[in-house]
């Protein structure tokens, strides 16, 4: 017992050396910004405080939304998605799988989830003992299943998902700028340092290697930015990407996708002036999400319904959906609405 706790601690704390290795990094770039090269190096007093300006507010930022990114707890499902304490000890009881997913079936009916396993089973977690909203799932890293998971991030120490992500994004275009900004306005005196236009100075270790440091960096980030830009537009995350959520008619990476627009507002909120902010301002309560393949309209529905007769009658057994209440998802307040599907259309197949 004693030498699993100690390994337990050992790995917490190893967890944040990739955080400590990033303050660090960020701690001396401030140094060698701020002293060597505008204090020793640059000699023009109105080209000191335009730099020193635009770059404390692009740090600040930069720190505050890395700090709301390592900080924010991960969002865990609510006390409606935890089998009652009659539902756990039959479902602990029972053996057999197919009882199993019958129990968590009824304690499901009344809960806003669309997806289920590749098998097409109730999403259960064994570790947590929670039916799984849409879009959750359980981190080993952290332990808890995680609301809208995109992936469990070493340099931040923390989940990435639903409470975080804007902050997430946020911190990856600051950082980014922060990066460009430094390599840009430190290339001209990197130039003059290289080329020995600038005599030898303690300074010139330091803005030679920030330079080197920021281009690297920012090189870096801009792939991964570009990705989780590429992800928002779709509203996909990263394990959504590689292993798409199964709804009644199949698997369907697009299918959280509302257009563009709506998926930009699913994450950064309606208020456009708290965008740039790491303020929480997503839509919802990371438990219930807006599908495309719920809210189609009636011909639609009709002609899906056509197309693919084959995919709703070899089903036999019932999966519990219910609309989402529009109060608790803006996205879909004013030009959408939720259509009721038979229950003939609602059978999924048993894992």
């Amino acid at each position: 017992m004693a030498p699993s706790h100690v390994l337990k601690c050992c790995q917490k704390v190893l967890a944040w050396v990739p955080v400590a290795f990033i303050a660090l990094v960020v701690a001396w770039s401030y140094y060698a910004y701020v002293v060597e090269l505008c204090v020793f190096t640059i000699s023009s007093t109105a080209e000191k405080v335009v730099y020193l300006v635009v770059f404390h507010l692009s740090f600040v930022m930069f720190v505050w939304s890395y700090g709301k990114t390592i900080f924010t707890s991960p969002a865990t499902p609510s006390n409606e998605f935890c089998l009652s304490k009659a539902d756990k000890e039959q479902y602990e009881k029972e053996e057999r799988p197919e009882s199993q997913q019958e129990i968590l079936r009824r304690a499901a009916k009344d809960l806003p989830i669309y997806t289920t396993t590749a098998s097409r089973a109730i999403r259960y977690c064994d570790r947590c003992q929670l039916i799984k909203p849409d879009r959750c799932h359980h981190c080993s890293a952290c332990d808890v299943c995680v609301l809208k998971m995109d992936h469990h991030c070493p340099w931040v120490n923390n989940c990435v998902g639903f409470s975080n992500y804007k902050f997430f994004l946020l911190f990856l275009m600051y950082s980014l700028l922060y990066c460009l900004f430094v390599a840009a306005t430190v290339l001209q005196y990197f130039i003059k340092f290289w080329t020995n236009e600038l005599p030898d100075t303690h300074a010139k270790f330091h803005v030679l290697f920030l330079f080197f440091v920021a281009a690297m960096f920012f090189i870096s980030i801009l792939s991964l930015f570009s990705y989780h830009c590429w992800l928002v537009g779709k509203n996909r995350s990263t394990i959504e990407t590689f292993r798409a959520p199964t709804f009644r008619n199949g698997p369907d990476k697009n299918g959280f996708s509302l257009g563009c627009s709506k998926n930009l507002r699913e994450v950064f909120g309606d208020e456009k002036k708290y965008w740039l902010l790491p303020i929480f301002t997503s839509l919802g309560d990371g438990c219930n999400f807006p599908t495309r393949l719920v809210i189609m309209d009636p011909e639609q529905l009709a002609v899906s319904s056509q197309n693919e007769p084959a995919k709703s009658s070899v089903a036999n057994q019932s999966f519990p959906t219910r609309p989402l209440s529009e109060s608790q998802n803006r996205l879909l307040s004013s030009d959408c609405q939720w259509v009721e599907t038979g229950p003939e259309e609602e059978n999924v197949k048993s894992g």
